[in-house]
């Protein structure tokens, strides 16, 4: 039986491979861009002006596009800003844990300024549309701010900008008007090169408002000035190994003000109202000869003291405290830390934190503390915000519409070796100072330690990792800013506006839906 004839196949065309569209491959370039200028335009750099720029350039990317493709853009831009801006993570932890914590942490915090671009995007159609977009990205700080775990204020706009006209408006409406103002001039620029001309005005408002609000931020000693020394005793550059040094740590700070002592007596300094240690510089509670030590120290030194430490709390636990020092009467009024550290100083989710922090195995949680911050050191009312508390609105603000007329960061920034995060927590302090119109004492370890006046300029500053004693007359002031007085009112009304513009979007989206059914129905 002969075979059957076979017939040759038609060639079957290969499918065409889908090509990555030139405009996505742009935006994503240009997302990036933007991310990396915003990261430029951030401490110690004084480039300020970068940051509209980046906001001009993401604006540029998100305008018109589909909520799905503003979340990518965004997470690119997010990345290319927090990777290098939170590298201080890798210092700390990369020893130990390789990079896995500063890039969980820099993605976490990228994936919601993502969200926050999703928004942009969405609201990019709505007539002036850089309002709408510059509030939704300042409610994304707040989110970024606000969850998980309490947030992780790092990074928000307007700490790109402790120099330039943007930081007066601090005192109007706290970091939530400065970073609104710094947003909304970017945005406008992309409107105007995208030819909505009427935004010029936009782009000049901001600008002009900041430089007409310079006049009003007061500086006046309107309580006249006390003379304040800030110890740097100095801490090993140990990186992880900081943990097991707490006593080299209290030590030089000892050393270092004994020297003060000495230096009065000689009359090399002038002999101040009030000496600042930085944050747990010492332990406190474990050992009484270690307390009266301490104690001898400062009643020799003569004049009130607020000391940084671990304080260890009577049921074992630790706090980390500023202490009220008498030299009469000793130990007094005692403020716990209350935004403590995730991962570090308290430790959610421990089953699964050990991959990626040693503060787990034989550590115990701080116990926070409660209430605000405001302390009566001598004749001195001050606020305190303990190092991480700086980034917080509510910490410092709550304390000065308490009565603080002077307020305090000590902090410990040995950890973080000679990266950037020391530079980038001080641009957070003379934001603080302009918000509430108080100068603001920045007391380290290791540095940078500084004398910050209610203009946000820095007078004084140590270098790192070295031991030095600032001395300087600082003003004390009880007026009271209207960012101080509004609280987070501004920062609800951004989100209330993003809030109004997203729900607008949405409408508008259902009823171009139900008209297109019933055109399809009819």
């Amino acid at each position: 039986m002969a075979a059957p004839a076979v017939t040759p196949e038609a060639p079957v065309d290969p499918v065409p491979a889908r090509r990555f569209p030139r405009s996505v491959a742009l935006r994503s370039a240009g997302a990036v861009l933007a991310g990396g200028l915003l990261y430029a335009s951030s401490p110690p750099r004084e480039l300020w002006w970068l940051a509209p720029i980046a906001f001009a350039l993401l604006a540029g990317v998100l305008w018109g596009r589909r909520a799905r493709a503003g979340f990518g853009y965004g997470l690119l831009f997010g990345l290319a800003y927090l990777l290098p801006l939170l590298f201080w993570l890798e210092h700390f932890l990369g020893s130990g844990f390789g990079p896995w914590p500063w890039l969980a942490l820099s993605l976490v915090e990228a994936l919601l300024i993502a969200v926050a671009a999703t928004g942009m995007a969405v609201v990019s159609r709505l007539p002036l549309a850089p309002v709408w977009m510059a509030a939704v990205y300042v409610s994304g700080d707040f989110l970024r701010s606000s969850f998980p775990l309490n947030g992780f204020p790092w990074g928000r706009a307007a700490f790109t900008q402790p120099e330039g006209p943007y930081l007066a408006l601090a005192a109007f409406g706290g970091s939530a008007l400065v970073g609104f103002a710094v947003v909304l001039t970017g945005c406008a620029l992309a409107a105007l090169a995208r030819g909505r001309f009427p935004a010029i005005a936009l782009v000049v408002l901001p600008l002009l408002a900041g430089l007409l609000a310079w006049p009003s931020v007061g500086v006046l000693a309107q309580n006249g000035t006390v003379t304040v020394a800030l110890v740097q005793g100095n801490a090993p550059d140990a990186g992880l190994a900081l943990m097991d040094r707490i006593g080299e740590i209290r030590a030089n700070h000892l050393a270092r003000t004994r020297q003060l002592v000495e230096d009065i007596r000689e009359n090399r300094v002038p002999r101040p109202d009030l000496v600042v240690w930085p944050e747990t510089a010492t332990d406190l509670g474990r050992s009484a000869a270690q307390d009266a030590e301490l104690d001898e120290v400062l009643r020799t030194l003569g004049v009130p003291a607020l000391i940084g430490a671990r304080l260890t709390n009577e049921d074992g636990t630790t706090s980390n405290v500023t202490v009220a020092w008498s030299p009469v009467t000793g130990r007094g009024a005692v403020y716990a830390k209350q935004e403590l550290v995730p991962f570090s100083e308290y430790v959610p989710l421990r089953s699964a934190a050990r991959f990626f922090t040693p503060f787990v195995d034989g550590f115990r949680d701080m116990t926070p503390g409660t209430g605000n911050s405001f302390q009566q050191v001598g004749k001195v009312p001050l606020g305190v915000g303990i190092c991480y508390e700086v980034a917080y609105d509510r910490v410092l603000a709550e304390a000065t519409a308490a009565g603080a007329q002077l307020l305090v960061v000590p902090t410990n920034n040995a950890w973080f070796g000679r990266t950037e995060m020391t530079e980038q927590q001080l641009a957070m302090s003379r934001l603080r100072a302009v918000e509430h119109g108080r100068a603001v004492l920045v007391t380290a370890t290791s540095g940078v330690s500084a004398v910050v006046m209610p203009d946000g300029s820095v007078t004084r500053r140590t270098e790192l990792f070295n031991s030095d004693v600032l001395v300087a007359a600082v003003p004390l002031r009880s007026a009271t800013t209207l960012a101080t007085r509004l609280g987070g009112w501004p920062q609800g009304i951004a989100v209330a506006i993003a809030v109004a513009a997203l729900l607008l979007c949405a409408a508008s989206a259902l009823r171009r839906r139900s008209a297109a059914r019933a055109g399809s129905n009819g």
